[in-house]
């Protein structure tokens, strides 16, 4: 099933963001993880890629795995670096064999290890990767006859490539046009930020469901690691002024980071998001945490065998 058909049904969607394990340990800490999350039935589950595609095996297989093995619905990312045309028909006949509904098109990181050419790729932006897969979608292999759901990544705060914001909005615009059907946003922390991008996406003629990304915060070292991931995200004064009363006491610092995040998830429930995604950085506390304060009804095992992708 396409996300966006879900989203238009009126409830929001709950989702999990998880990324490839790179060592057997780090594969076995993520299936308990899978396994733990399993249970609050969300919405579907995404799976990232490394920078520069470096971990595009293993998303490959992790995609499959949960597919199989699971009763989510997971969401493979793709990107456009160090592609070729047809290194993606391939993956994407792979996901279709799998029946794998809905992909995440998204530009992607360069890799850090290696110098990089962004000219030798295929796909010179994720509009132009939209684009290719919705001609894929033309062709009839998926086993839903319009093919796969696409999603684009969005940013409230600001995409750290592109400091014009008139300019980031014309580019997530091209990438609606060329055939996106819902955005899911990079993490923020101040939901003013979430809100008037939603408007200025309104105002650009973006009509589209938005998924809030969110993730909350369980260390001070994470902080930095958030910002590095997210290109360089916004703090407010009152989120660091918490973290900084209890810097010393690890424990206190992760339930500030989780009441923080609980607090933005009531807040744009209030204000009628269309879903939030919850980056979980393959672990499950922070997130089974935040998800039982919301209150939120458990989906029956008959909603999602339902699913004409399941």
């Amino acid at each position: 099933m396409h996300i966006s058909d879900i989203i238009q049904a009126g409830s929001p969607t709950f989702s999990f963001e998880f990324f490839p394990p790179k060592t057997p340990a780090a594969a076995e800490s993520l299936y308990q993880t899978i396994r733990e999350l399993e249970e609050y039935m969300p919405h579907f589950v995404s799976v990232t890629y490394g920078a520069g595609g470096s971990t595009r095996d293993l998303t490959h297989d992790l995609v499959e795995r949960i597919q199989n093995t699971t009763k989510l619905d997971p969401i493979p990312h793709l990107t456009c670096v160090c592609h070729s045309e047809a290194e993606i028909e391939s993956i994407l006949q792979r996901y279709a064999k799998s029946c794998i509904g809905n992909i995440l098109a998204l530009g992607g990181d360069p890799p850090r290890e290696c110098a990089y050419d962004k000219s030798g790729d295929a796909f010179q932006n994720a509009s132009d990767l939209v684009k290719f897969i919705r001609r894929f979608n033309e062709s009839g292999v998926h086993p839903d006859p319009r093919g796969f759901g696409i999603g684009v990544a969005g940013f409230p705060e600001g995409h750290p490539a592109t400091p014009n914001r008139l300019v980031e909005m014309e580019h997530l615009k091209a990438k609606v046009d060329a055939g996106a059907d819902y955005i899911v946003t990079q993490l923020f922390f101040d939901n003013r930020d979430f809100y008037d991008f939603r408007e200025r996406c309104e105002l650009a003629g973006i009509r589209i469901p938005i998924i809030a990304g969110i993730m909350p915060i369980t260390s001070m070292s994470g902080c930095k690691r958030i910002a590095e991931l997210a290109g360089g995200a916004r703090f407010p004064a009152k989120l660091l002024r918490a973290l900084q009363r209890c810097e010393d006491d690890p424990k206190m610092v992760s339930r500030v980071g989780v009441h923080f995040a609980l607090e933005q998830c009531h807040d744009l429930l209030d204000n009628h998001v269309a879903g939030i995604h919850f980056y979980t950085l393959n672990k499950s506390d922070a997130t089974r945490t935040i998800f039982e304060g919301l209150g939120i009804p458990r989906r029956r095992s008959e909603e999602i065998s339902a699913s004409p992708s399941r």
